[in-house]
């Protein structure tokens, strides 16, 4: 799944919840949970063994899902101020819940070899993803981040 529906739906914990004990654990569960949503996004570790790199379509879509996520994540923390611990803790629960994912990246972007990433994470990863085709795989994204935009206003 792309960073955008996990950090929208991190936040929109967050924002509910607001205990830091409680809504970062929920953001960083959230994760898993939304993997087994069908999803389409670019396949890294395909690339990176077929073509020794991270192709540089699958950089571009990145590069917009992270801006996307970044402006959402802070769009959001930035409807609860001036309560800064409120906002921090939405800022937090967008990092946590996109954490399973970011600590893929140095092994994809940096080149860092990781036994744990290569041998545990990726195949754990790809046991929980329910990966599909592009456009149903986007809409369902779509659709799960503007229903967690949709419950943050309600």
């Amino acid at each position: 799944m792309l960073e955008t529906p996990h950090v929208v739906v991190g936040a929109a914990i967050a924002y509910k919840i607001g205990d830091p004990l409680l809504a970062l654990p929920l953001a960083f569960g959230s994760h898993f949970i939304l993997e087994k949503v069908p999803h389409w996004n670019p396949h890294l570790n395909t690339e990176l063994k077929k073509l020794g790199k991270v192709s540089s379509k699958s950089v571009r879509i990145i590069v917009i899902d992270s801006l996307t996520s970044l402006f959402l994540g802070i769009t959001i923390a930035s409807l609860v101020l001036p309560n800064t611990a409120h906002a921090a803790t939405i800022l937090a629960a967008c990092f946590f819940s996109a954490l399973p994912d970011l600590i893929e990246a140095p092994y994809y972007f940096l080149k860092q070899k990781s036994n744990f990433i290569e041998k545990v994470w990726i195949p754990f990863k790809k046991s929980i993803q329910v990966d599909t085709s592009i456009v149903p795989g986007l809409t369902t994204q779509i659709l799960t981040t503007i229903a967690a935009l949709w419950w943050i206003l309600i």
